[in-house]
This record gives structure tokens, C-alpha cells and sequence, in this order.
């Protein structure tokens, strides 16, 4: 069946939504919100969801912040 979707399964390492938690530095809760609002991929076991590491790490690259945006909360710029 991995096949037929195109991906090999053999050589991705998958973590624990604990693990993607504590890589992140963030709550269980938050990995969860994550992957049901579709931002992380996840793979489900029964009751228990696996992220490919893959998956992680190009998250982590992608909300690398260049510290060239504006300042504070709202992150709307100002003109002025």
C-alpha cells in the first residue's frame, strides 16, 4: 500500500507525540492541536498518533523567525 501512495516507509524514524513535545519544547496538547489542524503530518496507531521526524524538522526550519518582521505581538507593521 506504500506504494501505491508513493512513499517509502522503511528508512522514516516516527516520534512520539511526547518526543515531538519535548523536541519542541511545547505541550503534548499543542503537538496535538497541531496535527488535527493539519500543520504537523501524523500517522495514527489505534489511539496514539506517530510524526515523521522529517516532518519535525522541516516545520522547525519553516518557523524560523529572520529577525527581520516587526516587533511585538499583533505582527502588523507600522507605516509611520
Amino acid at each position: 500500500m506504500a506504494k501505491e501512495l508513493g512513499q517509502d516507509f522503511s528508512a522514516v524514524n516516527f516520534l512520539t507525540v511526547q518526543e515531538v513535545a519535548s523536541l519542541m519544547r511545547v505541550s503534548n496538547m499543542t503537538v496535538y492541536r497541531m496535527v488535527h489542524a493539519g500543520e504537523l503530518p501524523a500517522v495514527r496507531f489505534g489511539r496514539s498518533y506517530r510524526v515523521p521526524q522529517n516532518a519535525v524538522e522541516s516545520y522547525l526550519k519553516s518557523a524560523v523567525v529572520d529577525g527581520t518582521g516587526t516587533h511585538g505581538a499583533s505582527g502588523s507593521a507600522h507605516t509611520g
